[in-house]
């Protein structure tokens, strides 16, 4: 053994090794799998990692098929000094899940941190695990949250898509059920850039705001709430199936690099509630 594994709460394991200069590349893959199939969320700590983001892409190309943007496999999540989209904002993201606007939902998120804020900068990367969500939350409101389907319109530079989603359903492998949601911006608008265009239906309107408060409540109750706060070369495996993320607010100009990779399961998931995509 050349790693110690620590299980982080409310979920998620912490892998650090024990050897100087260990490699990621030397933490056995089929065992960090099984593992991820338990946990849900895998933090690799303190090992050595990727220089370059192509050494980066191969190594998530172990996990399995990366699913391809226009930009290529890796995202780089900096802050800009105009940004088109919240993404490369410092602002707050509502929690929510990838792949939602694109045809194939990728299972995988696999993040790199090349240059971490300094502490106390803010810039938590944070993780719902909405299986346990479900099974915390009072029965009245999961009742609620069942009759609940939302109507997401959301333009960016690589498309401008519809997806139209129930709040609870279920894991495309495992089948149990879990919730699908892109809870809405908090800040206001002309201040969080290029939010979605959210609409509930299926429940009464004068239970629509019960709906968002209810879903805020149960998806942050410490119970199933996770927040990574990030160190450099980091590197964070997410289920992209189960879990919703999100991002805290940063100090602006902080030195925050993340890589972003998003892994398709095996077979592809078809995205089910896509209605269009350009």
């Amino acid at each position: 053994m050349n790693h110690k594994i620590i299980h982080l709460e409310p979920f998620g394991v912490l892998i650090e090794p024990t050897k100087e200069n260990t490699h990621v590349n030397d933490l056995d893959a089929k065992a960090l799998k099984l593992l991820f199939e338990q946990e849900q969320l895998i933090v690799l700590r303190g090992f050595k990692t990727f220089e370059e983001s192509s050494d980066f892409s191969r190594y998530c190309e172990v996990w399995g098929e990366i699913s391809i943007w226009p930009f290529g496999k890796v995202l780089d999540l900096v802050q800009k000094e105009q940004p088109d989209d919240h993404i490369f904002d410092n602002s707050y993201m509502p929690l929510h899940w990838d792949g939602m606007y694109r045809p194939q939902v990728p299972e995988y998120q696999i993040f790199q941190c090349i240059k971490a804020p300094l502490s106390g900068q803010g810039g938590r990367t944070t993780f719902s695990n909405t299986m346990l969500a479900l099974e915390y939350a009072p029965d009245d409101h999961i009742e609620l949250w069942k009759k609940a389907v939302v109507n997401y319109q959301r333009r960016v530079e690589f498309y401008n898509s519809r997806t139209i989603s129930p709040v609870i359903t279920k894991h495309p492998r495992k089948g149990y059920p879990v919730i699908r949601y892109n809870e809405p911006h908090l800040e206001k608008k002309g201040i969080f850039v290029n939010p979605p265009d959210i609409e509930v239906t299926g429940v009464d309107a004068e239970d629509v705001e019960i709906l968002h408060k209810s879903l805020h409540q149960a998806l942050y109750n410490p119970k199933n709430f996770y927040a990574h706060a990030w160190k450099s070369r980091d590197i964070v495996i997410a289920d992209n199936f189960t879990l919703l993320h999100g991002r805290e607010r940063f100090i602006s100009q902080s030195p925050r690099h993340i890589r972003r990779v998003q892994v398709l399961s095996n077979p592809p998931f078809n995205n089910p509630h896509l209605e269009s995509y350009q």
